[in-house]
């Protein structure tokens, strides 16, 4: 199947008219006529990913981070961009990559589906007219009440992470509750609004950790990776799904860091 025709499809699951204007989603690597047969999911373009793509002759590789974010003035093998860029060219591998406008139109509920959140409700609000309101993040009831710490303990068994960090009393007991995959800094003001007693996010630092606690709100830190990494499942299914005469391959779990 021609490239241009799985756009069609990844775009009217997640419009571009959702992206934000900083961001740079789309087809950024590769020929739109290109004939599709294997298509390789990851969260990042990596070196090892693309390798890995080439490997098991993938056509495309779909992104959620895009590989190419700020400008660039030129794409050469002196820039490791540059390097990744010509290698996908050299071997006619396209990458496309579905960023804010994904966190808006699926990583959002999908992330609250995964929490089990009821009565849910947008977070951050880009988008409304007379029939949808969407954006990013949601906020809800949790399945029970919980415990702070239960609720961090939850969050690990359900996103599959081996720990996550806490910012808050352990014993308060919590229901209230807003996610964020990705970096949640500059939405903790929506959840104290939306009166969230705990914010499930990533890339917390100290200082915003601590005045969100000090405003009423406690905060999982269950990283970038943590939460995102369902990008891979959803779209495997998405895929699998609308172009079932494709082969779909998935990176397998690479937490781009490690704890010692």
């Amino acid at each position: 199947m021609r490239l241009d025709k799985i756009i069609e499809k990844l775009e009217e699951m997640a419009p571009v008219s959702y992206a934000e204007s900083w961001d740079n989603c789309g087809l950024l690597v590769g020929r739109r006529e290109k004939e599709v047969r294997c298509i390789y999911i990851a969260l990042d373009a990596t070196r090892d990913v693309i390798d890995e793509a080439l490997a098991v002759e993938a056509d495309l590789i779909l992104t959620h981070h895009p590989l190419i974010f700020k400008g660039i003035k030129r794409v050469s093998s002196d820039d490791f961009v540059g390097k990744r860029v010509l290698k996908m060219a050299r071997h006619d591998l396209c990458l496309f990559s579905i960023h804010t406008n994904f966190d808006v139109m699926g990583m959002a509920d999908a992330a609250a589906d995964v929490l089990g959140l009821r009565q849910r409700e947008v977070l951050s609000l880009t988008f409304e007219d007379e029939i949808a309101k969407e954006g990013f993040g949601r906020y809800g009831r949790l399945p029970r009440v919980m415990s702070l710490d239960e609720c961090a303990d939850y969050v690990k068994d359900q996103f599959h992470l081996e720990s996550v960090r806490v910012y808050g009393d352990g014993e308060l007991e919590i229901e209230r509750a807003a996610i964020l995959p990705g970096s949640g800094s500059s939405m903790i003001g929506d959840a104290l609004k939306k009166g969230a007693e705990v914010m499930i996010t990533g890339d917390i630092s100290h200082h915003d950790g601590i005045d969100a606690w000090e405003q009423g709100l406690a905060v999982i830190d269950a990283g970038h990776y943590g939460l995102e990494q369902i990008f891979i499942p959803y779209m495997e299914e998405f895929l699998k799904r609308e172009f079932p005469q494709i082969r779909v391959i998935t990176d397998n779990p690479r937490c781009p860091f490690h704890m010692v």
